[in-house]
């Protein structure tokens, strides 16, 4: 009959997750301190941080907002008509393409960076 592993090794050294201090650990004690084990609580409890979204304000919205011809194609910043004279559909909020100037919707914005990051790879 072959003996069973123990359970724990309680004379065992490990290292402390919070500050990297080797001790030995009483019962089952994860780390060195009380002030360890707080701040290890503080990290697991906090609340995550949200991404502060700033909507243009009400009726601002027009001079940020992408237009788009479906009879010629042509995109507008701002401007609701057409140079061909017809009025043009809403794409989104956007701006100008940092690099070609084109009128780009935020959407596309996001597209045209990460084209270029995996590029760059």
């Amino acid at each position: 009959m072959t003996a069973k592993p123990p359970w724990r090794d309680d004379g065992a050294a490990m290292t402390c997750p919070m500050c990297d201090r080797d001790f030995v650990p009483s019962g089952r004690r994860r780390y060195c301190s009380d002030s360890c084990w707080r701040k290890a609580r503080a990290q697991r409890h906090q609340t995550p941080a949200t991404p502060v979204v700033v909507p243009p304000p009400v009726g601002a919205s027009r001079p940020v907002t992408v237009y788009e011809c479906d009879s010629c194609g042509g995109r507008a910043l701002g401007a609701q008509r057409c140079d061909c004279g017809g009025f043009i559909r809403r794409v989104g909020l956007g701006s100008l393409c940092p690099a070609c100037d084109a009128r780009l919707a935020a959407g596309e914005l996001v597209e045209v960076v990460e084209s270029g990051l995996r590029g760059r790879r």
